[in-house]
């Protein structure tokens, strides 16, 4: 039987999968990593010049030209502002960077599509990897400059990998999604563009959940991004527990629409390498 016709699309086979291609996931990924600054005279650090700068210019313009202020704020700390802002910044920086990347992530490795035993699924996973790499540089950032204007670090921030993991999951599922779909539909990034700047005004980076109205924000809270920015916020700026029964919904939607990613990228697998 050709192994292109029928694939596994179990959980069970997810992570099987990911396990025993880790090799190849961690050589790929760092191919894409080390790929993306090759020949930059900065290099990896523009990894943590990226996030500061566009802080510095969203600060400016929101705190210093609009003269915007946090709705609900408890106090007049000057850095409070700019670290709501970066947390809420560097958590839709990964989700975007997933989005704008993943339509490529088959078509740009036409290569692989043509060896049979290469598990193609790996190849959505790279982005992911690499996307999580510029996160954890951003949210290292984040927590040192917390520590720098505050001169500690909350106790509750070590719940952040449990905050994450959903955001994680759903990413995986939308990197699939994204990469099959790329393969059939190569002008995608073009509404996707549009979806990632939809994402940045209509997610609380910029203002918390509690300025819109009451009636607004059951939407603003179908946005995948809205639930982690906040519990972000909860955890490592307000020193309090996440919201643990949100948390639990939330993964198991996560588990769900990977799933769903997973599936769909099975599925049309097979017929990758007659566009290709």
């Amino acid at each position: 039987m050709n192994p292109h016709l029928a694939k596994p699309t179990s959980l069970v086979s997810i992570g099987k999968s990911l396990w025993l291609n880790r090799g190849i996931i961690y050589q790929v990924s760092r191919r894409e990593i080390i790929g993306r600054y090759k020949g930059s005279v900065l290099g990896g650090l523009w990894s943590f010049i990226n996030p500061l700068m566009m802080l510095a210019v969203y600060t400016l313009v929101f705190s210093y030209v609009l003269k915007a202020k946090w709705s609900g704020a408890q106090s007049d700390d000057p850095f409070e502002y700019p670290l709501l802002l970066l947390s809420g910044m560097i958590v839709h920086s990964f989700f975007a960077e997933v989005l704008l990347r993943a339509p490529s992530a088959i078509v740009s490795n036409v290569s692989f599509v043509k060896k049979i035993v290469f598990p193609l699924e790996v190849l959505p996973i790279t982005i992911l990897a690499a996307a999580i790499f510029h996160f954890g540089i951003s949210l290292l950032l984040f927590i040192g400059l917390f520590l720098l204007t505050h001169g500690f670090v909350h106790w509750t921030s070590i719940f952040l990998p449990i905050i994450l993991l959903p955001l994680f999951l759903i990413a995986t599922g939308v990197a699939w999604f994204l990469a099959s779909l790329g393969v059939f539909l190569r002008d995608i990034n073009q509404p996707l563009s549009l979806l990632v700047t939809l994402l940045l005004f209509g997610s609380p980076v910029f203002y918390p959940v509690t300025a819109l109205p009451e009636g607004i924000r059951p939407f603003l809270m179908l946005n995948p991004l809205t639930f982690i920015i906040d519990q972000v916020r909860v955890v490592v700026i307000s020193g309090s527990q996440p919201d643990w029964n949100g948390l639990l919904i939330y993964l198991g939607v996560a588990v769900i629409l990977m799933w769903m990613g997973y599936v769909c990228f099975q599925k049309t697998r097979r017929g990758f390498s007659d566009v290709l």
